[in-house]
């Protein structure tokens, strides 16, 4: 089994990062890595909490995962145009508001998006395109990306059916322009450790702050930064 590192392109220079784009299809892995992260430099990252219409999981925390509203007040804040992006999935409203990002980037941070395909579209079409880079996660087969979702032990095989042809969906998007994407990473369920490295890789080769410069040197040496699709054993 090898960890697949799709493409990798220079993303926006240090100083006019101030946005990460996530995006890839649900139960893909988006969560452990971003909590990786946090957890590794929580002074150089906040991460964006989106706001949804669903209802919430067991574990998660209104305010942290997400901002858990009602969908009549969400329409009319989209209407009102007080949304970066914002997106139906699986018969629910997802979207990241102005004042998130703000909340994040006034603290001097780079805002994480967690989105899905239609949400970093939309991104693009906003101000905020030409201050983010574009990263998505992809499952290396339909049968590791439905295992997860199981994995989860929250969903209904109805539920589960549903986000497996949604995440057809994001994929057959994302494959007809690949080349939209600053990085994309693939992993089997035990290279999580890997894949993490490769993306904290990935943003250390864009934030100086995210490395010592003898690290942010090794990985500006190394095959994988310097451009090209590569594979890492």
């Amino acid at each position: 089994m090898r960890l697949s590192l799709v493409a990798r392109v220079p993303g926006p220079a240090y100083e006019h990062l101030k946005s990460q784009v996530i995006t890839g299809p649900s139960g893909v892995g988006k969560s452990t890595l971003i909590k990786k992260l946090m957890a590794e430099f929580p002074g150089q990252f906040g991460f964006s909490v989106s706001h949804t219409t669903r209802e919430p999981r067991a574990g998660e925390e209104a305010g942290i995962d997400y901002h858990f509203v009602a969908r009549d007040q969400m329409q009319r804040d989209i209407e009102a145009g007080l949304f970066v992006e914002h997106a139906e999935v699986h018969g629910n409203l997802y979207g990241t508001s102005i004042e998130a990002v703000q909340a994040v980037t006034r603290q001097g941070k780079v805002c994480l998006l967690d989105i899905d395909v239609q949400g970093a579209e939309s991104v693009r079409q906003s101000a905020l395109a030409g201050t983010c880079s574009f990263v998505f996660f992809a499952p290396p087969t339909a049968a590791v990306l439905e295992q997860r979702l199981r994995g989860r032990g929250t969903e209904t095989e109805e539920k589960i059916q549903k986000r497996l042809s949604n995440s057809l969906k994001e994929l057959a998007i994302y494959e007809a322009n690949p080349g939209a994407w600053d990085l994309t990473l693939q992993w089997y369920n035990e290279q999580v450790e890997d894949a993490y490295q490769e993306f904290r890789s990935f943003l250390a080769g864009q934030l100086p702050k995210v490395a010592s410069p003898e690290q942010i040197a090794t990985v500006r040496n190394s095959p994988a930064f310097q451009g090209g699709a590569c594979a890492i054993p």
